[in-house]
């Protein structure tokens, strides 16, 4: 999702939720969490996959809860201001690269492989932090050590 259409989408939810403030946990599309009214967040399907809004602009908001993804402890702590742009005054708050990166880690599907391999690739995440917050994050020891493995393989010179 390019940014003027997250601004858009960002407007559209402000418009159904009347919330001003969203948390943007996604990497490629947009996750909204209404910030102070968490059960205005099942409205945004109004503006969902397959909905007019998706029809029609050819994106779309996909609204989960809070507890959609695993994050470190703390998490909320470190949230970025996403840059200004044309969002009609809402403000958008993303996650810390790392604690995204600890999010698609666990998650473990094939997409968040690659996404966590281009952070690393690129430097957006540097190995020490992510292993600093590994054990702030509420997993299996197997999981863990699969993440550990990840990480690893993710930061191994090719």
């Amino acid at each position: 999702m390019k940014k003027h259409q997250l601004d858009h989408v960002l407007r559209a939810a402000r418009r159904i939720t009347g919330e001003k403030q969203f948390v943007i946990i996604g990497s490629q599309s947009l996750h909204g969490i209404a910030k102070s009214k968490v059960e205005r967040t099942e409205w945004l399907n109004a503006i969902g996959q397959d909905s007019p809004f998706h029809e029609q602009f050819g994106y779309y908001a996909d609204p989960v809860e809070e507890g959609t993804a695993t994050l470190p402890t703390g998490w909320k702590a470190r949230l970025i201001n996403l840059a200004p742009g044309d969002t009609g005054g809402v403000r958008g708050l993303c996650l810390d690269p790392h604690d995204l990166a600890i999010a698609k880690y666990v998650a473990g599907r094939e997409k968040d492989r690659a996404f966590n391999t281009a952070l690393a690739r690129r430097g957006m995440v540097t190995r020490k932090r992510l292993l600093e917050l590994l054990p702030k994050t509420s997993v299996s020891e197997a999981v863990r050590r699969r993440i550990q493995s990840d990480i690893a393989s993710d930061f191994h010179p090719r």
